[in-house]
């Protein structure tokens, strides 16, 4: 097999693992009959009486499927609210085993055009709502929760209308604030959002499944936490407010709400009825790739799966890495190249701040890889594009272009990539990269001079951020990656396979 083929191989593998029903079955039984308990990765919780269900988000239509096939005649009732157009956009890929079965005991609402929060969303955020709120001890409610959850249940707190909190939103973002300080002010103004759809349910036990699409998989930040305690309180939200010059430029009814919102944050202890696991994510992902690669004979080391920040900087780094697996690979290990190399490599990546990365023990590791067996360096996350043209494209396929481009430059100074072969791979799980068909791309590093031979400007490309129409109109797109729609999202995985050529 070829390394493009090795690399499609350990993508599929990798979001094969947390695609809705693997994943489900794997963390999901119910046992017993008599006095039934629901067994959620060992963990059991009795089902006294009742059992419900409700869910919001984009992968919560497959979750849902899987969960009421598993829950049988337990399942009394469940609402899930899900992106506008999924259940056709699933029925036409042919993906019936991500669909509702007829007479299923759960109500699909559509809702949230463009990922936007409106009055569909609302309305499946009210029918969820009245569901949790008549809720006794005796029964339980199994929450499921993906990505995109956040604009499918909005449920702004009375007298608050849906769009005097969206525009406050807005006023926020065009002035700058971060995403962390726009849910801080989210989730104070909601109903469900920072815990509130567990306090509505209590006292019934609550067990949330969550999908994490967020690096660090952090409980109250996943579609702005319904079901994880908030560290927030009223004054934070102040606080946001008064930063970007707001606080005296509110419509009535948020003064009203705050000014009547407790002070203080619902304390831990009230949220003892309340289960929050992880089921799927990036890290889960990549363990699988690294087990299914190492079966190839790969020697394997995962980079992280908390990548971020802008895509330029990334594949920077990401080519200074395959430039020193490459002087490893040709006997080059040491000298004033690779401490080079070795030296931007360890500046960049501290740039970058990538959380949980223990950079001595990354490098310890790579210098134990055995030079003569192909190697292979994993990583996720989700990266930025600062976006300057027109384009067409997506951060996965502009990530690989610009890596092609870094190599090639590379290249041009008498780098040892000649002596290796060498794929990056870098792919949404969601199998969605931007507006396009595409998942993601795949780049060599001889890409960018064949490119220039066919006349195409790889660097007008990326100025345009036109990544896509390049790996579409090169070789006949052979170096796109294109999955079809997966029906889950753990953010994005990036791969590099590198063996070394036969000695001539």
């Amino acid at each position: 097999m070829s390394l493009h083929e090795h690399a499609l191989s350990l993508f599929r593998n990798a979001v094969g693992t947390v695609r809705p029903a693997p994943m489900m079955k794997r963390v999901l039984k119910l046992q017993g009959d008599g006095s039934p308990q629901l067994l959620v990765k060992g963990q059991a919780f009795p089902v006294k009486r009742d059992l419900y269900l409700v869910g919001f988000g984009k992968a919560v239509l497959g979750m849902a499927a899987a969960a009421e096939e598993i829950l049988g005649d337990h399942l009394v009732r469940g609402i899930i609210t899900v992106p506008l157009g999924i259940q056709e956009s699933l029925q036409r890929a042919g993906m019936q085993e991500m669909l509702l079965k007829p007479h299923s005991k759960i109500q699909v609402i559509e809702g949230a055009k463009n990922n936007l929060p409106d009055a569909e969303a609302l309305k499946g955020a009210v029918a969820i709502q009245k569901l949790a709120e008549g809720l006794t001890a005796e029964d339980l409610l199994l929450v499921l929760i993906s990505g995109g959850g956040s604009a499918l249940l909005p449920a702004p707190i009375p007298p608050i209308l849906l769009e005097e909190k969206e525009k406050l939103t807005r006023m926020l973002a065009s002035r700058g604030a971060a995403i962390q300080e726009l849910n801080v002010v989210r989730k104070t103004l909601s109903v469900l959002k920072g815990g509130g759809l567990a306090q509505l349910a209590y006292p019934a036990q609550v067990v949330s499944l969550i999908l994490s699409d967020v690096i660090g998989d952090p409980l109250d930040i996943i579609a702005s936490g319904p079901t994880a305690a908030s560290s927030h309180s009223v004054q934070d939200c102040l606080q946001v407010l008064t930063k970007y010059n707001l606080l005296h430029n509110l419509p009535k009814s948020v003064q009203t709400v705050l000014s009547s919102s407790p002070s203080k944050p619902t304390a831990l202890e009230n949220y003892s009825h309340v289960s929050n696991i992880i089921i799927g994510s990036n890290t889960l992902a990549l363990d699988e790739a690294k087990h299914q690669v190492e079966g190839l004979g790969y020697a394997t080391l995962v980079l992280s799966a908390a990548i971020h920040g802008d895509v330029g900087c990334v594949a920077a780094l990401y080519c200074q890495l395959i430039q020193l697996l490459c002087l490893d690979r040709a006997g080059l290990g040491e000298g004033p190249l690779s401490d080079e190399v070795r030296g931007n490599f360890l500046q960049l990546a501290a740039e970058l701040e990538i959380p949980g990365l223990d950079l001595a023990k990354f490098m310890q590791a790579l210098r134990g890889l055995e030079p003569e067996r192909p190697v292979c360096i994993l990583a996720g996350g989700e990266t930025t594009v600062q976006l300057q043209g027109t384009g067409k494209g997506g951060r996965n396929q502009e990530l690989v272009l610009r890596v092609a481009l870094e190599l090639h430059r590379a290249q041009a100074a008498s780098s040892p990539q000649g002596r290796c072969e060498i794929i990056f791979l870098s792919g949404g799980t969601d199998g969605q990269d931007g507006p396009t068909e595409a998942a993601g791309a795949f780049c060599s590093p001889g890409l960018v001079s064949e490119a220039l031979q066919e006349g195409l400007d790889v660097e007008a490309f990326l100025s345009n951020n036109d990544s896509y129409t390049f790996f579409a109109r090169f070789q006949g797109g052979h170096h796109l990656l294109v999955t079809g729609l997966t029906g889950t999202n753990v953010m994005d995985i990036q791969a590099i396979l590198i063996r070394a050529t036969e000695k001539s």
